[in-house]
């Protein structure tokens, strides 16, 4: 049974509620003595049983103070809930290998190799080939892959030569790595972090200080895009994946202490008009 007290100055009292069937019942008096028991009864048990907790929470609200042997101390308020953070789209849907589409894409990037120094559209259509072929893979890492892993690297190589050299634009190749796992973005970079010199590929070594590789990869390829031109994405292509990627990069240049406002200052595009139009609209 629970039992209730009130001490307070001169007053010294208790009080036990109880409920018997549809009978509510109740002993009060001084605390030291039996006390006094009355009775109540009611149409139904449930009536009864709306009676003592009505009964209860007055006694609580006067001052009386829960004494029952057991008793639960009043449980703390719940801890606000967080909302779940944001989960990135995956960047390539699941597939199955087979040798069939390990040989179509080892065949579209040596096609695409073999037209590096040619005319813009004709680089450009060889890369969507080879972009299409290696999402057929789902997502795989180069390396695990004998049939694809030295063309890859050369391809990889070429974004650091020398124009006449047969350079493939930067552009296409942050569209190849977007359809393979991140761990070739990152020995990518590594390569070109060799090789480049400051500013030269500032839309990849502006995005490094993320510290997150995947979050790196897809950012370089948005400042990396040139929306409107052929074999690109449209401006509301890009805005909308820039849409998904933002409250991520916002989040952790956050927990940097930074803002995006500031890294996108402290981007330097130089004379790159183009990468200059996407900084401001990373910000915008």
């Amino acid at each position: 049974m629970r039992r209730f007290e009130f001490v307070e100055g001169t007053s010294s009292k208790f009080w036990q509620p109880e409920v018997q069937g549809n009978v509510f019942i109740v002993t009060f008096g001084r605390i030291g003595t039996a006390g006094q028991r009355k009775e109540k009864g009611f149409p139904d048990a449930a009536a009864a049983q709306r009676e003592y907790e009505k009964k209860v929470a007055e006694k609580v609200r006067e001052g009386y103070v829960e004494v029952t042997d057991g008793a639960a101390a009043p449980a703390p308020a719940a801890a606000p809930v967080a909302p779940p953070k944001p989960q990135l789209p995956g960047r390539v849907p699941a597939a199955t290998v087979t040798p069939e589409s390990l040989k179509a894409a080892a065949d579209a990037l040596a096609g695409l190799r073999a037209r590096l120094g040619w005319r813009s559209w004709e680089v450009t259509s060889r890369a969507r080939n080879a972009r299409r072929a290696l999402r057929a893979l789902g997502g795989v890492d180069p390396t695990a892959h004998a049939e694809l892993s030295s063309t890859f690297d050369a391809l990889m190589a070429r974004v650091v030569v020398a124009p006449k050299e047969g350079r493939l634009p930067l552009r296409h190749a942050l569209g190849l790595l977007s359809e393979l796992d991140v761990a070739a973005y990152s020995r990518a970079v590594a390569l070109w972090r060799k090789a480049y010199e400051p500013g030269s590929l500032a839309a990849v070594s502006s995005v490094e200080s993320l510290g997150v590789p995947e979050l790196s990869l897809r950012l370089s390829l948005l400042l990396a895009e040139r929306p409107g031109m052929k074999g690109s994405a449209s401006e509301e292509g890009w805005a909308k994946r820039w849409s998904v990627l933002r409250p991520h990069v916002e989040e952790k240049l956050t927990e940097s202490g930074g803002s995006l406002s500031d890294w996108v200052k402290g981007v330097n595009a130089g004379s790159d008009t183009q990468l200059a139009g996407r900084l401001a609209r990373l910000g915008a």
